[in-house]
């Protein structure tokens, strides 16, 4: 292999693509001419071109942040009042939904069904293609159906035609819920069917239409930081800290004691110590922690204030519940407990 083999060839007369498109032909489907050459190529060349088509992406995502931030917005304060939000989606872009939503149980402790992923085809379609099941605009209404007014439907295609998600988005508006498209095609025909879009303009693929490439990656991110940031809003987080993190596992026990023991300053034996007079509620032990009040509090001041470390804290501060409890000797702190402010309190 020669040094040269590993470039991305400037030009291919042989293989170059003409550069026309039949109208309307979404760009995630078009050639690529960068990467006319790629079979020519050796594995470095093929890497370092897709590594280089790969900067497009954060480009993409970065346009879109203010029409996202919106979209986080209305999420929230939808679910605030008991709603749900939905992905809908076919192949890589329904695979990356599902993912999405599922991660949202462990990491934030966020209840079944507040957040799901629906893809065309169903569950078997997560590990093999169903012939067929994209094109179905009976199934997506089927499956957008029973949302309602409190409800976001969030449809997510590449090029922006996928007939499912069309279904799913029209049979969810009709329903009364807020509908979002997310594409990689500033024409995409089922914009029509949503009240917002929200593109990703990736352009071509390095494989022509290979859109788990570029298209699936700005995907991929859009959704990370779409449902981190509802998470943070829904005060899923304190600081920069996973404390709605539900422990299921010998790892994530360790997880809660370790970030218990940082947040709070305390030892490894007094951070195990207050988890189970919390019974290993990581947001109970902070409040107790930071607010200095009894373990039955601190609970009380999270579900008064949507399960948010920093209301709850604060509201402690402001009515004084820290200083009362302590006047009262009720060792709601345990020994851990001091007159001295906690790292980070009211941060």
């Amino acid at each position: 292999m020669t040094e040269a083999q590993s470039q991305p060839p400037e030009s291919n007369p042989v293989a170059r693509p003409s550069g026309a498109h039949p109208p309307r032909l979404s760009p995630t489907e078009r050639r690529n001419p960068r990467s006319a050459g790629l079979d020519d190529l050796d594995s470095l060349g093929v890497l370092t071109l897709l590594n280089t088509e790969d900067q497009a992406v954060l480009d993409a995502v970065s346009a879109a942040l203010p029409d996202l931030a919106a979209l986080v917005d209305l999420a929230a304060e939808r679910m605030r009042a008991g709603g749900t939000v939905h992905y809908f989606g076919a192949g890589t872009s329904g695979r990356l939904g599902v993912l999405d939503a599922s991660e949202l149980m462990p990491t934030f402790n966020l209840e079944p069904g507040r957040v799901v992923g629906h893809i065309a085809g169903g569950e078997p379609a997560l590990v093999n293609a169903v012939e067929n099941a994209e094109d179905s605009l009976a199934d997506g209404r089927r499956d957008g159906a029973g949302l309602g007014e409190r409800d976001v439907a969030i449809g997510i295609a590449a090029s922006g035609s996928t007939p499912y998600v069309r279904g799913a988005l029209e049979a969810a508006g009709e329903a009364g819920a807020h509908t979002v498209l997310i594409s990689n095609n500033p024409q995409a025909p089922v914009a029509a069917a949503a009240a917002a879009h929200i593109v990703l303009d990736t352009g071509p693929e390095v494989v022509t239409g290979s859109t788990r490439l570029k298209a699936g990656t700005a995907q991929k991110l859009t959704l990370n930081g779409f449902s981190t940031a509802l998470m943070v809003a829904l005060g899923r987080t304190w600081q920069n800290l996973m404390v709605s993190v539900v422990a299921t596992n010998a790892k994530l026990r360790e997880r809660t004691v370790r970030i218990l023991r940082e947040a709070a300053d305390l030892d490894d034996k007094a951070a195990r110590e207050l988890l189970a007079r919390c019974d290993g509620d990581l947001k109970t032990a902070l409040v107790v922690s930071f607010a200095e009040v009894a373990p039955t509090a601190a609970a009380e001041l999270l579900a008064g204030h949507d399960g948010s470390v920093r209301a709850a804290i604060a509201a402690a501060a402001a009515t004084g519940a820290g200083d009362a409890a302590n006047a009262g000797n009720t060792g709601a702190a345990g020994d851990d407990a001091d007159d001295s402010p906690r790292p980070g309190a009211g941060a």
